[in-house]
């Protein structure tokens, strides 16, 4: 029996994608070659961009989840970025051409029939939109799926669309006044080239490695925190996305007295306590040895008291979970 869909969620999204944006671009191109509505074929060719659009980023979330490998040890997450990128580059050129052709029917005569065929196609093509925009949206934010978020966005803007023109149709039909369909379609294809700016905007944080949002962080902050009895401190914490995954790394400092396989067992289990609360989340921790002059020695020393062992007894009476397999490679 053949599949239709994956079952990965985020390849299965783009499926489904792929899917709608087709139907829809062939409803609308039909409808506009009888109507002759210039501001239908915008919103056709919006969805023509979309089957585009959508494809790309099946194939680039196809790809991003591929595990990492020799030539790419940080995964393949930025292929999604790059997808978005991408998305951005065809939508600009889709709305300069929007801005052409409704400048030059300005300019000329317009003559348009069958509005009320053009109305219900608006109509439908609204309804599976918003449909579409709320399965993507709810999907990127259980994957953190920057190409799926984009993918959200543009079939919402494609609601708005759509609605605006239904509108202009429905002033058209009763007033007569055949010039508001492409200056409707002039404002949709500024709106295509707003929404464009805002996927450059969003997916150049990644490429240019921005920090994560302060929310994460502060999030990151505080699981290291639930450790702080066992650590002198923490500092150096970086963080950026590549795709759906979230890289962190930071140094600790520990006890100058610690035994190596302490202070392993510190780093794996605050390691795992992260990736359990942060999806996605790729940490690298650095160990590093308390350099105070004045150094107490073990038996005075607040982070290493306890005796040998005891850190993950003290870590699960604050309900922190079980130790980590301190057998298991971690690459510290």
């Amino acid at each position: 029996m053949i599949k239709l869909f994956s079952d990965n969620r985020k390849i299965r999204a783009t499926q489904i994608s792929v899917g709608t944006a087709t139907s829809l671009a062939a409803l609308k191109v039909v409808t506009a070659l009888f109507t002759g509505s210039m501001s239908i074929l915008a919103s056709a060719i919006d969805s023509l961009l979309d089957i585009g659009m959508s494809l790309v980023n099946y194939f680039a979330v196809r790809h991003a989840e591929k595990p990492a490998d020799d030539d790419h040890p940080y995964g393949h997450g930025k292929f999604e970025t790059l997808a978005t990128l991408f998305q951005a580059v065809i939508i600009t050129v889709s709305g300069l051409f929007v801005l052409y052709e409704s400048g030059r029917r300005l300019l000329g005569d317009v003559e348009l029939v069958q509005l009320e065929g053009g109305m219900w196609v608006l109509a439908i093509s609204a309804a599976a939109s918003y449909a579409i925009t709320r399965h993507l949206r709810r999907v990127a934010r259980e994957t953190d799926s920057s190409a799926l978020e984009a993918d959200s966005l543009h079939y919402s803007m494609d609601v708005y669309t759509n609605l605006a023109l239904l509108l202009g149709l429905a002033l058209i039909r009763w007033t007569g006044a055949a010039w508001i369909d492409p200056l409707l379609s002039f404002f949709v294809g500024l709106y295509i080239i707003h929404e464009a700016y805002d996927l450059v905007k969003h997916s150049m944080r990644d490429v240019l490695d921005a920090e994560l949002p302060a929310t994460v962080r502060k999030e990151v902050e505080s699981l290291i925190n639930a450790h702080k009895h066992r650590l002198i401190d923490f500092h150096n914490l970086r963080t950026r996305r590549a795709g759906s995954q979230k890289i962190m790394d930071f140094h600790i400092t520990v006890c100058k007295e610690m035994t190596v396989q302490e202070a392993h067992e510190i780093t794996d289990h605050l390691e795992e306590r992260i990736k359990q609360e942060i999806s996605n989340a790729d940490v690298i921790i650095h160990v590093e040895p308390c350099e105070r002059v004045d150094c107490p020695g073990r038996s005075h020393c607040a982070a290493a008291k306890a005796r040998p062992g005891q850190a993950w007894e003290d870590l699960m009476d604050q309900n922190l979970g079980p130790a980590p397999d301190t057998d298991r490679d971690t690459g510290k």
